[in-house]
């Protein structure tokens, strides 16, 4: 890894995005030693994987006998305040809160810190239990470039890592990336339905979708070219996909769909982050 830490990462929460962040930690060289995952139950498979690397695990924060660098806040919002409430005495200006908790503004997880505590707030997605997520990162003005950097490399272990300085950009970010694979996997559900009502049987018509949707995102990230272009080289006037497209193009169609989507999951967004 490009960067070094002076104290224990101390890892809040070994559930599915933790354990995605764990594992990408330890595949981009982060040493077990420096590890310290908090989980009053992690899961079977987590145990094994912390046993086999040797990294240390606990049910409360009396582990820890020296300040951390990071605490890296995994939980689910809704136990985050409890959550986060034990950590505050070990948190301060040189430890980074790191957070990945949807809905849970900045100003929330503050209210429970030190004053002047560094804390970046991040929107992963589920592809970065694989290492092609993508996050969205922002910070408030207590952190330092060192510390930005260090956020960085260490969400970079998920995926790529974007950044805005406006903290409201979240909940939208989070309704079309964070729910996007939700999205995603309702289409191959949608089209391997529709294959099936079109009189293909229910195995391949699976088949087909999966891989329609998994080559036609490898093409995407191969090409510099804009997505509608490469919709337009699919679609041949008069022919089967423009009949299809006047349809998803069409009033109720696939657009105002997503737009209306996409809005009502930023609404509820900004409901929980209050």
């Amino acid at each position: 890894m490009s960067f070094t830490l002076q104290g224990p990462l101390l890892l809040a929460g070994a559930g599915k995005m933790g354990g995605a962040i764990l594992s990408g930690l330890l595949a981009r060289g982060l040493k077990p030693e420096h590890i310290i995952v908090l989980d009053p139950a992690p899961s079977a498979e987590m145990l094994r994987l912390l046993a086999e690397r040797g990294i240390r695990c606990a049910s409360s924060i009396e582990v820890l006998a020296e300040p951390p660098s990071v605490i890296l806040l995994a939980v689910k919002p809704q136990v985050m305040d409890e959550a986060v409430a034990p950590l505050a005495e070990h948190a301060g200006p040189g430890t980074l809160v790191l957070t990945i908790a949807a809905g849970r503004s900045l100003q929330s997880i503050e209210a429970h810190l030190p004053q002047r505590t560094p804390v970046v707030r991040a929107m992963p997605n589920t592809p970065a239990a694989i290492g092609r997520g993508i996050t969205v990162a922002t910070s408030n003005p207590h952190v330092s470039s060192e510390q930005r950097k260090l956020a960085h490399e260490l969400l970079s272990s998920l995926g790529k890592v974007l950044w805005v300085e406006d903290e409201e950009l979240l909940d939208p970010v989070t309704a079309v990336s964070g729910s996007g694979p939700a999205y995603v996997f309702l289409l191959v559900e949608c089209l391997a339905e529709a294959g099936q009502a079109a009189g293909l049987d229910a195995e391949l018509s699976e088949e087909l979708a999966r891989a329609t949707v998994m080559g036609s995102a490898a093409l995407l990230e191969q090409t510099d070219h804009d997505v509608s272009k490469l919709r337009e080289q699919v679609t041949s006037p008069g022919g089967t996909t423009a009949a299809a497209l006047a349809i998803l193009n069409g009033p109720g169609g696939l657009r105002p769909l997503l737009k209306a989507a996409v809005a009502a999951a930023t609404k509820r967004g900004r409901e929980l982050s209050k």
